[in-house]
């Protein structure tokens, strides 16, 4: 494919082939203004100026119509393919078929969310859309919008904001805790309560002292604090912890509720009595994409795989 010469093109009024073609259509400048649904004076003016531009009179007039001149027969079969093709392009509309499509999509998440969404997720992708791959990460708050706005990502999942104009987003669910435990190493009969549960040793996981920060604020309030024995960025590690040794897990709700039986765990509701202060998980994209239609069919994917997992 050849060079644009933006310079040269932008010197010359696109609009002008428009009318030309026009009026190779009507061979008259009142039919062809008519048919543009401009005035005869600016059709007038339009012919003018391709005159001057073409070097060529283009149209003779020959009793009531205007008959055109070797050079604009030879410029109008070219001219209206142009502009057909610029047609086609204006009103085409991007399709999205998950049945043949391949494509890789990659999501950032925080905390649990990847746990939570992409087995699910990938077992869906196998079943309608198979040529289809996800590529999750971990991301922090601070990096999140860069990252959706550099296109290092299509789409966030977790406890990420989108008021900024720039992006979009859908609030999914609010998050609660729970907590589990190795009735075997601990014999103890859900639901626990608050005395237990403080003078049990814990297992806790810390991602950005998030889920660390909101036990301490609610704790505070009761002037207590946790014996935590072990503490792990990582949700299967805590889980693990609690399948192996005598400590209690806390952990958020749906997580617990998941991967807790998978380890043998027995679960219980949190005994704080005041409510924890956890921000909700949402799901946001750039406006960049928000017309993509793959990646807005994946977001319908992925909300509802989520918001079925009820608390």
């Amino acid at each position: 494919m050849g060079s644009i010469d933006h310079f040269d093109l932008r010197s010359f009024d696109l609009n002008l082939l428009v009318a030309f073609d026009a009026l190779m259509q009507e061979r008259t400048v009142t039919r062809a203004a008519t048919r543009l649904k401009v005035q005869q004076p600016a059709m007038s003016h339009s012919l003018s100026t391709l005159r001057m531009l073409l070097q060529d009179e283009l149209f003779v007039r020959v009793g009531q119509a205007m008959q055109p001149t070797a050079r604009a027969r030879a410029l109008a079969p070219r001219i209206r393919q142009a502009l057909l093709q610029m047609q086609e392009v204006l009103r085409a509309e991007d399709s999205f078929d998950p049945e043949t499509q391949d494509r890789i999509f990659r999501l950032g998440f925080s905390s649990e969310l990847e746990l939570l969404l992409m087995p699910d997720l990938a077992a869906e992708l196998r079943r309608c859309a198979p040529g289809l791959r996800v590529i999750g990460r971990p991301v922090l708050r601070e990096e999140v919008h860069r990252l959706l706005d550099d296109g290092e990502i299509d789409l966030a999942v977790g406890c990420f904001d989108h008021t900024a104009g720039r992006h979009h987003g859908l609030d999914l669910f609010d998050q609660a805790l729970a907590c589990c435990f190795n009735r075997e190493l601990l014999p103890l009969d859900p639901p626990v309560d608050l005395d237990t549960y403080l003078s049990t040793g814990h297992a806790l996981v810390t991602v950005n002292n998030l889920l660390q920060g909101c036990l301490d604020e609610a704790l505070d309030r009761v002037g207590a604090s946790l014996n935590v024995t072990m503490a792990s960025s990582e949700f299967m590690t805590v889980l693990s912890a609690a399948a192996e040794a005598p400590v209690l897990a806390t952990l958020p709700a749906r997580m617990a509720r998941r991967y807790g039986p998978r380890f043998g765990l027995t679960l219980s509701p949190l005994p704080l009595p005041l409510e924890l202060r956890l921000p909700r998980v949402a799901m946001v994209w750039s406006a960049q994409t928000d017309r993509d239609p793959g990646a807005a069919w994946l977001r319908d994917r992925v909300a509802p795989i989520l918001q079925r997992q009820a608390n």
